[in-house]
């Protein structure tokens, strides 16, 4: 089981009410990450769980080629390293205590210099050699979608107690097309959520259309450009005008899949690493009854 861990802390901080600890912190992300992870865990009992990680939230790589490319998050631009993205203060002072309390727990984190938690999901899934479970709310991931390598996602956009299982068949009936072609898709249709424009004028539909029609963006591309093609006029002036986007935005979409990573300790722990600490951890922030259900979880 591989968590979008922003993705699900961001929900629990907007979907708990406000929880204070005895020193009065806000703790509302905290406790409603941990019950997420007791909640998935029991029910799906995974062998291996990892908590992804947002190390580079927007790649300078990914914005060299599309410059829209989350810009509108920015807070502060930060020439050697990772820009700062809007937070609500509440919410930013809660993280550092979330991954204490993974790391006493001995949930294993990974994040990766230059790379989003999309992409060491990518990474992590590709080849597991097992099933996996993919938890998020961002529908991006659903180009990771394979039933033959027992890949689906547990999408949250509706809450964590009302997440949707992707699988192919899913990915289709929602879309009309293949989980295989979903990154073709998203780059055609554009995600003003991550600043990118997409093809104007091209919306799901049409995307859907052209994709049944011509099985990828290179074949749509190929059509465009050729006068001899089926292309309507339309759809083909679409194309056409936004070649230079077509040309860079399916690097930035495609989530990586080959970063170098350690896969040495993902199994899911039986107890927790630092018992000592947890019960530290959850008196000073008064985490109590999430602590209690995470560790009863844990043992099963």
């Amino acid at each position: 089981m591989l968590l979008d861990t922003a993705s699900m802390y961001f929900r629990a901080f907007f979907g708990v009410p406000e929880i204070s600890a005895p020193d009065g912190t806000n703790v509302n992300a905290v406790r409603g990450l941990m019950d997420f992870i007791s909640r998935l865990v029991d029910e799906y009992r995974p062998t291996h769980l990892v908590c992804c990680w947002d190390d580079d939230w927007r790649p300078q790589w990914r914005v060299d080629l599309v410059p829209t490319y989350k810009s509108h998050r920015v807070v502060e631009e930060v020439p050697a390293g990772p820009d700062v993205e809007e937070v609500p203060d509440p919410l930013e002072l809660q993280v550092p205590i979330i991954r204490e309390v993974l790391d006493a727990f001995g949930i294993t984190v990974i994040g990766a210099a230059g790379y989003e938690a999309d992409d060491v999901i990518g990474t992590l899934a590709t080849g597991a050699g097992m099933p996996v479970d993919i938890v998020t709310g961002d529908r991006d991931l659903f180009q990771l979608v394979d039933d033959a390598a027992q890949v689906r996602v547990l999408y949250i956009a509706r809450g964590v107690g009302r997440h949707e299982r992707v699988d192919e068949a899913w990915v289709r009936e929602k879309y009309g097309v293949e989980a295989g072609q979903y990154a073709d898709f998203a780059t055609m249709r554009g995600d003003t959520s991550d600043g990118l424009p997409g093809v104007a004028g091209v919306g799901e539909k049409t995307a859907a259309s052209l994709l049944a029609a011509h099985g990828d963006l290179a074949g749509i591309i190929a059509a465009a450009t050729d006068d001899g093609s089926e292309m309507a006029p339309g759809p083909r002036r679409k194309i056409l005008a936004a070649l230079d986007y077509l040309e860079v935005a399916p690097t930035v979409v495609a989530v990586a899949r080959e970063i170098d990573l350690d896969r040495t300790a993902l199994e899911l722990p039986r107890t927790p690493r630092e018992p000592d600490r947890v019960v530290a951890l959850a008196e000073q922030w008064g985490l109590e009854s999430p602590a209690e259900r995470l560790t009863t979880t844990l043992v099963g």
